[in-house]
């Protein structure tokens, strides 16, 4: 079955044609292998790479995480339990059925490093700008839908509960493999619920400045069990761990930082190794209905693709994305779990494997 692509975890090639309704061609790693430079390092490509990468990223981890009981600090409990009181969002606790939101964004490809680049350190913006909005609906715990247009194109995420699932109008509709996870915009302050579950568990790891602001870290990893189930025989998915900072003096999430690391490698090829991390800003809390929401931020992505038979060396593409949320509500009348039922082909795939995979344990 395809998958979902959190942070580029599988850097599919998205330039395949898809009109004779044949995903698994588009989603060969293979294919993918063949043409990876066409797109990840092509300028026509750049609306595409922002929106596969920056678009419906999720989470590293389920937001009901189920961790060892040595991995509970009593550290990490103190931060949460700060963030919670700092938000307010206890008082959601049983009577918060759904969430809707509203906002924009403006997502930009700034110039490539390394690759024979003659670009500064820093980088410059190599494209324009291309501006758009989204809508997103959330019905708790882990029920969640975005639509997302930028640049005259939409992309639609989900999650019922049992599958996540993404649709471009360049490749269709395909399902995320593995556990189902959280969209990572939601965990950008939008939903102090979820952050306060997930990082309920997290690992305490000392203490860190942010452009100024004394943080405490907090830091969650996805498992071998969760990697191996986003793995096949040509890729290997490496790590994807994700940092939390919270202000000591606000007691707010103030900044996100994850990374993922994929090792590819087809039959009679030297491996290469795709490493994308990401660092969000967030920022703005505005009350919403008697709990702090963060209603703006700003992103920044590197994309770095490194290997023994790279003749070019290290290359690494930067993005940037800013967003703002104009509206936010809680418990929104007439949403209803039909609101997240999965496109028809991403049921019939995600049935067929649950067959295969069945199928296998019986014949094991």
């Amino acid at each position: 079955m395809s998958r979902l692509a959190p942070l580029s975890e599988e850097p599919i090639n998205e330039e395949e044609d898809n009109s004779t309704g044949s995903s698994k061609k588009a989603h060969s790693w293979k294919n993918w292998f063949r043409t990876h430079l066409s797109l990840v390092f092509n300028k026509k490509s750049d609306l595409k790479i922002l929106l596969s990468v920056l678009g419906c990223p999720l989470f590293p981890v389920s937001i009901h995480p189920k961790p060892e009981i040595n991995e509970v600090s009593s550290s990490a409990q103190y931060i949460i339990q700060h963030f919670t009181a700092a938000t307010g969002c206890r008082k959601l606790e049983g009577r918060v059925k759904n969430i809707f939101a509203t906002g924009k964004v403006t997502m930009t490809m700034v110039e490539e490093l390394g690759a024979g680049s003659t670009g500064s350190a820093a980088g410059g913006a190599t494209g324009v700008s291309q501006k758009g909005c989204f809508v997103m609906w959330q019905m708790l715990p882990n029920k969640w839908l975005i639509e997302l247009v930028v640049g005259g194109h939409k992309v639609v995420a989900g999650s019922d509960g049992n599958v996540a699932w993404r649709h471009t109008p360049w490749l269709g509709a395909h399902a995320a493999k593995g556990g189902v996870r959280p969209l990572r915009r939601a965990l950008q302050g939008l939903d102090p619920l979820a952050i306060s579950s997930v990082f309920s568990s997290a690992q305490y790891i000392g203490e860190k400045k942010m452009q100024g602001t004394e943080c405490f870290v907090l830091k969650i990893s996805a498992n071998q069990t969760d990697l191996a189930e986003r793995s096949d025989s040509i890729a290997e998915m490496i790590k994807h761990v994700m940092f939390g900072y919270f202000s000591q003096r606000s007691g707010l999430l103030v900044y996100l930082e994850d990374s993922y690391l994929t090792r590819i490698q087809s039959p009679g090829s030297y491996p290469t190794y795709w490493e994308t991390s990401m660092t969000t800003k967030i920022q703005d809390y505005t009350l919403t209905e008697g709990v702090k929401v963060a209603h703006s931020g700003h992103s920044s992505v590197f994309i770095t693709r490194f290997g023994d038979n790279l003749k070019s060396g290290l290359a690494v593409t930067r993005m940037e994305e800013t967003w703002v949320i104009d509206d936010v509500a809680f418990n929104v009348a007439g949403l209803s779990d039909d609101c997240f039922i999965p496109p028809t082909e991403v049921q019939r795939n995600f049935s067929e494997e649950d067959v295969d995979w069945k199928s296998s344990i019986n014949n094991s």
